[in-house]
């Protein structure tokens, strides 16, 4: 009997819909400084402010934002980033990090209740197209204290979410969260200020950044694509790591890199779906990738264990 959907698989679609839908500007009076790092791209430091020592001074009053409906409003028939040879408007092309990976850890531990049956995400990130890739860019700015961001933004629902499908294997997920946006969102340049208009206030591209990037995840669940196939953690049994490859490339429609752990390499650690991006980050279309590349291999042996997690709550 085939399995029942999770609740995630159920909210993907609903999510990406959302996220595919560009939205009316808001009205966003309020800017977000103590919570901005250096615009200058060539400054290393970033200052940390908590959200209680802005609320409570008055200096970051909460301040609503619809996700996505600050980015730029761009073609419906523009150019899909790493098939482009001509120059394109910036802020509606991504560029030149321009193919997307979202990466998603199978940790053997559990972090929340509930969790046993869900992979977490890692991140969104893009690379050059040609599997180099940039890092700890200037295209934007870099933030500390995702939390306190998402938080002044009222993104209490995305908060949420993250904090039990995006967590850390090991530290604080405020920790993963600041790492994985100024090391991999700050080369993406559709999420640049200026891309934003004279609506921008500081934090917008933190918020976009974020409900993208999960958007995405939602409509991803891989432990209910594996398990539709009868790929389901055992502590006894091995797997064709060939097969479990297309079943999640027949599922995404796209490239997948599959990364193992251990010693051999042969315990299923991690999932990458590569994308290219159909207009700007925030609003445009995420293509699955279906070219190899430099740097689409996996690191697997050819039969690998997908093993269930522990409880670590």
């Amino acid at each position: 009997m085939a399995p029942s959907a999770s609740l995630r698989s159920i909210l993907a679609y609903v999510g990406n819909l959302i996220s595919q839908v560009p939205l009316q500007l808001s009205d966003v009076p309020n800017p977000l400084a103590p919570f901005l790092g250096p615009t200058d791209p060539t400054t290393t430091t970033t200052t940390t402010t908590t959200a209680a020592a802005a609320v409570g001074t008055g200096i970051a009053p909460v301040t609503p934002y619809i996700p996505l409906s600050g980015a730029p409003t761009c073609p419906i028939d523009g150019p899909t980033s790493c098939n482009n040879q001509t120059s394109a408007d910036s802020c509606c092309f991504v560029h030149p990090g321009g193919r997307l990976l979202l990466t998603q850890f199978w940790d053997e531990a559990t972090h929340v209740g509930g969790s046993e049956t869900d992979w977490t995400a890692h991140g969104l990130w893009p690379d050059l197209c040609d599997g180099s890739y940039d890092q700890f860019c200037g295209m934007t700015p870099r933030f500390n204290n995702i939390t306190a961001i998402l938080k002044h933004y009222e993104q209490d629902e995305l908060l949420g979410y993250m904090s039990r499908y995006w967590v850390a294997k090991y530290g604080t997920n405020e920790h993963l969260w600041e790492h994985e946006y100024n090391k991999h969102a700050t080369c993406i340049n559709t999420l640049a200020p200026a891309c934003y208009g004279d609506a921008y206030k500081p934090g917008l591209e933190v918020v976009d950044y974020f409900e993208r990037a999960f958007g995405l995840f939602r409509q991803l669940d891989t432990y209910h694509a594996l398990a539709q196939s009868g790929i389901e953690p055992s502590s006894s049994k091995t797997f064709d790591l060939e097969i479990i490859q297309t079943v999640l490339e027949r599922f995404s429609g796209g490239r997948v890199i599959l990364k193992c752990g251990g010693r051999r390499r042969d315990r299923l650690h991690e999932a990458w779906y590569v994308y290219f991006v159909k207009g700007s980050l925030q609003s445009g279309q995420f293509v699955p990738a279906g070219d190899s590349f430099k740097g689409d291999q996996g690191n697997c042996a050819k039969r690998v264990k997908y093993l269930p997690k522990r409880k670590k709550y």
